[in-house]
């Protein structure tokens, strides 16, 4: 079985370290996502591993060894980090006919992966006509060319459109039943909590998380209830007794003055539904609805990596 093993990894440019002192392991068997915002150190971590750069210290190493020390290295590692890369007066097939040849793989493994990716019929075409979502699919394409066991992709469903970026997620997931490594950067927070089955968070070029993707979002986001009654008022003072919080929200407004929201909507924070309706029952009220608030990805991935972002926008106020 490949992984992915960094240990201590650090690049310095100058007065920057743009990774440092990573240590963390990608195993075969899952899907793991790469996560961290702007300038966190995800796509110099992926160059290092793929001996596109050399790190200042520590260590990158596919399988127990560098990606430079691995002959016919397309046959073990498949990567996309840049979908421009492509010279754009080659033909999609010539494209990757060269890189087959130069990893010494058979030439009808060409067209198995144009069918692969959706895009047989542009072969014969030149890159430079490609759209962006096509460009794409020939970079994975080109990742999948030497059927490797270890795979490196950084947003991949970029320019994809909805049958695309379903194709992707369902074939990284394939892959990693298959007992593949799959590590994947991506800053689709949704897209990412639909494949990932591990996560790896960076911020400022350090480790802020290694762990399950369910036990991360559990870890950081608290349960929440949604609850419609026809006695609004009974609830919430039940629901104050028992030590729990009203939620304002858009569409559940708890009022200035501390009362009863008019409608019968209620927001209820840091509770679970069976311990409302327990509630409710024991009181004899009501409950026209009751339904769990599903904690997600992006509320937990912000609230670890807020004091990590080095570029961040402030919402426009009106005066």
């Amino acid at each position: 079985m490949t992984a992915i093993e960094v240990k201590g990894l650090t690049k310095v440019y100058g007065q920057v370290r743009a990774v440092d002192r990573l240590t963390f392991s990608v195993r075969p068997g899952q899907v793991t996502g790469f996560l961290g915002p702007n300038g966190a150190g995800k796509s110099t971590t992926m160059r290092l591993v793929l001996g596109l750069d050399r790190p200042s210290s520590g260590t990158a190493t596919i399988g127990g060894s560098p990606f430079t020390r691995l002959a016919a290295p397309l046959r073990h590692v498949g990567a996309l980090l840049d979908a421009q890369a492509p010279h754009g007066s080659r033909t999609a097939r010539n494209h990757l006919l060269a890189l087959a040849a130069s990893n010494r793989i058979p030439d009808r493994r060409v067209d198995e992966v144009l069918g692969l990716t959706g895009i047989a019929s542009a072969g014969s075409r030149r890159v430079r006509t490609f759209s962006l979502g096509m460009r794409q699919r020939l970079g994975i394409a080109a990742a999948l060319l030497g059927d490797p066991e270890v795979l490196l992709l950084d947003e991949p469903s970029n320019g994809l459109d909805p049958e695309g970026i379903i194709w992707i997620r369902e074939l990284m997931r394939g892959l990693a039943r298959e007992g593949r490594t799959v590590l994947v950067s991506s800053h689709l927070m949704g897209e990412t909590a639909s494949f990932a089955d591990h996560l790896i968070v960076l911020g400022q070029g350090r480790l802020l998380a290694d762990t399950p993707t369910k036990d991360f979002i559990a870890a950081r986001v608290k349960p929440r209830v949604r609850v419609r009654t026809t006695d609004p008022a009974r609830l919430r003072e039940v629901v104050l007794r028992h030590g729990h919080a009203l939620v304002d929200s858009d569409d559940c407004h708890v009022p200035a003055d501390g009362g009863t929201p008019s409608d019968g909507h209620m927001l209820i924070d840091d509770v679970r539904t069976d311990a409302i309706g327990a509630l409710a029952a024991e009181e004899g009220i009501a409950l026209l609805e009751l339904t769990a608030e599903e904690a997600t990805l992006e509320q937990a991935y912000l609230d670890l990596t807020t004091a990590a972002t080095e570029f961040s926008a402030r919402a426009t106020q009106e005066a």
